[in-house]
């Protein structure tokens, strides 16, 4: 019996089988992170697909080269995708099936992300339509930046253009993904920037502890302090006073993920095909009118 047949497949040479290569954020996944791994797996399940979820960051990292061995899974599904991410090109090079959330920027890859860039600048002229004049940016961890996640840079990117095109004032931060993070983020901002009255987030790992600042601050938001959120997710609800944000579709994109997959399996010569989503920002209590100061005009 050759190895293929003792994995299980099926007559066409199938495993039924995808594979999930997502490393934690940081140390421990996220909620977010959670899940977009269930709806990964909800979503293969009724195209009677399995899924084995692996971390790897790297592509000498074992869980990474587990995953390549042998015919364990029929493609693989790359998540937490860097700027130029050196696992995609070596499954470009092994000539493995394989699609990613998120844009690696090579030319033959199949992806779905969300249009960070427009979502950026987007959260930026929400706030200034509401008189903010000086925003922060609380990004990801220095960590996941400096190692070129895609989303931390492009979300920067749509940030830092809007702040230019409507003459705002704006700083960005990096911030680890915990609540100690958060509240430690939030004092740096209010301390080198004390005018600051309101912030764009892409951390939801972090909101609990920018909330929590602010409340030591003496800042009610969104009386004195606007917050809203580059994505957020069903916790938008959970925190006092609910989040202003783009509600990330994670649905939607472990979705178009997994029939990408199929279809790359099912037609290997198909050129590679692009899905780029624009979610709306859903108003909720976060966000308000800047508050007045003394020399205003009105």
């Amino acid at each position: 019996m050759n190895n293929d047949s003792a994995a299980g497949t099926t007559p066409n040479g199938r495993t039924r089988t995808l594979g999930l290569v997502f490393p934690p954020a940081g140390d421990n996944y996220t909620a977010m992170q959670l899940d977009f791994v269930g709806r990964v797996a909800e979503t293969a399940q009724a195209y009677d697909y399995d899924v084995l979820l692996t971390t790897g960051r790297e592509i000498g990292d074992r869980p990474f080269q587990r995953i390549l061995s042998g015919h364990r899974v029929d493609g693989l599904i790359l998540m937490e995708i860097r700027l130029d991410d050196a696992r995609a090109r070596h499954l470009i090079e092994l000539g493995r099936p394989f699609v990613t959330i998120g844009q690696s920027g090579l030319e033959k890859t199949w992806w779905v992300d969300v249009d960070w860039v427009a979502l950026g600048r987007a959260c930026v002229r929400h706030l200034a339509d509401l008189g903010h004049r000086t925003i922060a940016f609380v990004n990801r961890s220095e960590e996941l930046f400096e190692a070129g996640y895609e989303s931390a840079h492009r979300g920067l990117e749509g940030f830092n253009q809007g702040v230019a095109e409507l003459g705002l004032t704006g700083r960005g931060y990096l911030c680890g993904d915990d609540d100690t993070a958060g509240e430690a983020c939030l004092g740096r901002i209010l301390l080198e920037d004390p005018a600051t009255t309101a912030l764009v987030t892409m951390n939801e790992a972090s909101l609990g502890g920018v909330y929590r600042g602010l409340t030591r601050a003496g800042r009610v938001v969104p009386r004195d302090f606007s917050v809203v959120g580059l994505v957020s997710g069903p916790w938008a609800e959970t925190v006092t006073p609910p989040l202003t944000a783009a509600d990330e579709p994670i649905g939607e994109i472990s979705r178009v993920a997994v029939e990408l997959l199929l279809e790359r399996l099912d037609e290997p010569g198909a050129s590679p095909r692009h899905v780029l989503l624009r979610p709306l920002i859903s108003i909720r209590s976060s966000t308000g009118p800047r508050p007045s100061e003394p020399g205003d005009d009105f």
